[in-house]
C-alpha cells in the first residue's frame, strides 16, 4: 500500500503542479478570496474527477479480461507520460508561461468547467490514470478505485489551496527560478516512470 501510494503521488504531482487554465483560475481568485478559493476550486475539481475515475475503473475491470489490455495501456501510459514531460519542459521556459486564462465564474463552477473542458486532464486520466487504476484494481479490485482517488486528490487541495493563498499575500510564484527547477526535475521522473511502464511489460 505505501508503495503504490509513493507510486501515485509522484506520478500525480507534476500533472497537479503543471500551470494551465485551473492554475491560472486559482492565482486570479486567490488574490481576492485567498486560500478558500483554491479549496472551492479544488472542490470543482473533485466533481468532474471522482465521477470519471469511477467510469474509468468500471471499465478496467470489463476490460481486463483481454490479456492485451494492460500492454496497450502500458505503452500508451509511457507514451503520454513521455508526452507530458517535453510539454511540461516546454511550456515552463516560454516567457508568459501560457498562464493569462481569466476565469468569469465562481471558483467552483470554475474548477468543474476547466477541468471537464481541459483536454490535457481528461487524456491523463485515459491514459496515465488508466494505468494506475487497472494496477490497483488487480491488488485491491474495485476498492482500487478509491484509494487511486485518494491518493491522488489531496494533493489538488493542498496544491491549489497553498497557491491561492499565496497569490493572497502577493507572492510572486510564476516566473519563479526553484519552481522551473522543480517542474523539470518532476518531468524527468516522469520520464522514468514512462521507462518502467515499458520495462513492466516487455521484460
Amino acid at each position: 500500500m505505501i508503495e503504490f501510494a509513493v507510486l501515485v503521488i509522484i506520478i500525480s504531482v507534476s500533472g497537479v503542479m503543471s500551470p494551465g487554465p485551473l492554475f491560472a483560475a486559482n492565482i486570479t481568485y486567490g488574490l481576492k478570496e485567498g486560500f478558500r478559493s483554491g479549496i472551492k476550486i479544488a472542490i470543482g475539481h473533485s466533481i468532474v474527477e471522482l465521477p470519471l475515475v469511477i467510469l474509468l475503473g468500471i471499465g478496467a475491470f470489463s476490460l481486463e479480461i483481454f490479456p492485451e489490455f494492460r500492454v496497450i495501456i502500458s505503452i500508451f501510459g509511457a507514451i503520454t507520460l513521455f508526452g507530458f514531460a517535453g510539454i511540461q519542459i516546454k511550456s515552463i521556459f516560454k516567457k508568459n508561461g501560457g498562464i493569462s486564462t481569466k476565469p468569469k465564474h465562481g471558483p467552483i463552477i470554475t474548477g468543474i468547467l476547466f477541468s471537464a473542458l481541459n483536454p490535457f486532464f481528461i487524456i491523463w486520466w485515459l491514459t496515465i490514470g488508466l494505468k494506475l487504476i487497472s494496477d490497483a484494481m488487480l491488488v485491491w479490485a474495485f476498492a482500487g478505485v478509491l484509494i487511486v482517488f485518494v491518493f491522488h486528490i489531496w494533493m489538488d487541495f493542498v496544491w491549489l489551496g497553498m497557491i491561492a493563498f499565496f497569490a493572497s499575500k502577493s507572492v510572486k510564484i510564476i516566473s519563479n527560478r526553484n519552481y522551473k527547477i522543480i517542474m523539470v526535475g518532476l518531468s524527468l521522473i516522469l520520464i522514468y516512470f514512462g521507462i518502467t511502464f515499458l520495462t513492466d511489460v516487455f521484460y
